[in-house]
């Protein structure tokens, strides 16, 4: 006869092994979780937004600001507020959508105008629904005026922003490629809305840009 085992009797010890591939898995969903639903981070690899966001930033960005975003869907929900002017938002550039997923590009820019908003740009100024529209952070580094025949930089017709979609700009204007050139950016590909520099490096200097680090973003 079989002896039946004591309710007191020691659990079996997993190998140290499966201790630690649940462990890392366990972790691995977790960051998964993080990083499609509350935050990710991003680093800056060009100067469209100097001089508010440097080459070597890297930056984290609240991707529950609008509401939590379906993967693989359209859908958001838990949608407290919508992008407004002035917001840094990160997105998925509208030119990658018919491109395989891990060939698609994430672009960094400031919303400057929202659904319904008329747009124009006269002479480098940037005019919303008729009033001059300049912020703090706005940098000209090109003295040159292209002329609007040539190029939509510094001369743009009026130009309304359709519902569901957002008008962004770089802060360096004259070194941005942005809504002026390629369009409105979609509201199912805005990923979120940037919000701290957790740590910055120099390149040219190869040494961290102390002053930039633990900075909110304007």
């Amino acid at each position: 006869m079989t002896e039946r085992k004591s309710l007191k009797d020691p659990l079996v010890k997993k190998p140290w092994y499966r201790e630690y591939a649940e462990a890392l898995i366990v972790a691995a969903i977790l960051a998964l979780i993080i990083r499609t639903f509350v935050v990710q981070a991003f680093k800056i690899p060009s100067g469209s937004m100097e001089d508010t966001l440097l080459i070597g930033d890297h930056l984290l960005v609240n991707k529950f600001a609008y509401g939590l975003q379906v993967p693989f869907s359209d859908s958001r929900f838990f949608s407290f507020r919508e992008p407004g002017r002035g917001d840094i938002i990160v997105f998925e550039f509208p030119e990658d959508r018919d491109k395989p997923f891990f060939q698609r590009r994430d672009f960094i820019k400031r919303v400057v105008g929202v659904p319904g908003d008329v747009v124009e740009m006269r002479n480098k100024d940037l005019y919303v629904n008729g009033q001059h529209y300049r912020i703090p952070q706005e940098i000209h580094k090109d003295g040159d005026v292209i002329p609007g025949n040539v190029a939509p930089r510094d001369f743009m017709p009026p130009t309304t922003v359709p519902e569901g979609k957002y008008f962004v700009m770089g802060d360096n204007r004259d070194r941005s490629y942005d809504s002026r050139f390629w369009g409105f950016v979609d509201d199912t590909d805005i990923k979120g809305r940037a919000f701290i520099k957790y740590w910055s490096w120099d390149r040219e200097e190869t040494r961290p840009r102390w002053n930039r680090i633990g900075r909110t973003i304007n």
